[in-house]
């Protein structure tokens, strides 16, 4: 059984799809790029310059510049289009009686999601939060994730990551930790599964029985 639970948070904690894809839309207009909030779910979760290098092939500059335009809507707008997934709370509360170490392990600016979890009474739930810098860097999965463990003071071995793509899959295996995929969040069709996460729970109750195992 895992003795400390990492969870990312959106997608996983908060559904901020709203937020991000209204703010990378905006983004794009001002590179004269028309695109669909729909299309856009996929910028909920990884890092921004990756994204806009990896999808609309964007130089870094252009992408920095993309991530600096993004920022302009969503720190003042876009981070309050969001909600607490149903059920996460009881979930949290539940591993939290059961004795697990939780924490957060964030690609999201760590001060925004410190100001999300502070409105939502939710910040005593966990043990550490760790997110990227303001100015985006320290951002990559793993990197955040490491910092976590290291805060905890645990092992790999003893702890597990909760994330919903494929980055928090893949950035799970470069610290030499298991990810449980959750099909609530914002993966692609078969995304979690060819990333190669550990099982995935369809709702908060599977996942409670998988994390407790």
């Amino acid at each position: 059984m895992y003795k400390n639970i990492l969870f990312d948070f959106d997608g996983t904690v908060f559904d901020t799809v709203e937020g991000i894809t209204k703010s990378a839309q905006y983004a794009l207009k001002k590179q004269g790029i028309e695109a669909s909030l729909e299309e856009l779910r996929c910028f909920a979760g990884p890092p921004l310059v990756d994204k806009f290098m990896e999808v609309y092939g964007f130089d870094r500059e252009t992408a920095e510049q993309a991530t600096r335009d993004f920022k302009e809507r969503y720190v003042p707008i876009g981070v309050h289009e969001c909600r607490v997934f149903p059920g996460i709370k009881q979930l949290l509360q539940a591993l939290r009686d059961r004795g697990f170490k939780i924490g957060i392990a964030t690609s999201k600016p760590q001060v925004l999601a410190e100001q999300l979890l502070a409105q939502e009474d939710m910040t005593e739930l966990f043990m550490v939060i760790c997110g990227s810098s303001s100015n985006g860097n320290n951002s990559a999965k793993w990197q955040v994730l490491k910092r976590a463990m290291d805060e905890l003071g645990v092992s790999p071995e003893d702890s597990v990551l909760v994330g919903d793509t494929k980055y928090d899959v893949e950035g799970a295996k470069l610290c030499g930790v298991p990810c449980i995929g959750v099909a609530y969040g914002y993966a692609a069709p078969g995304e979690l599964e060819q990333a190669g996460a550990l099982a995935i729970a369809k709702d908060m109750d599977e996942l409670l029985e998988m994390l407790s195992k």
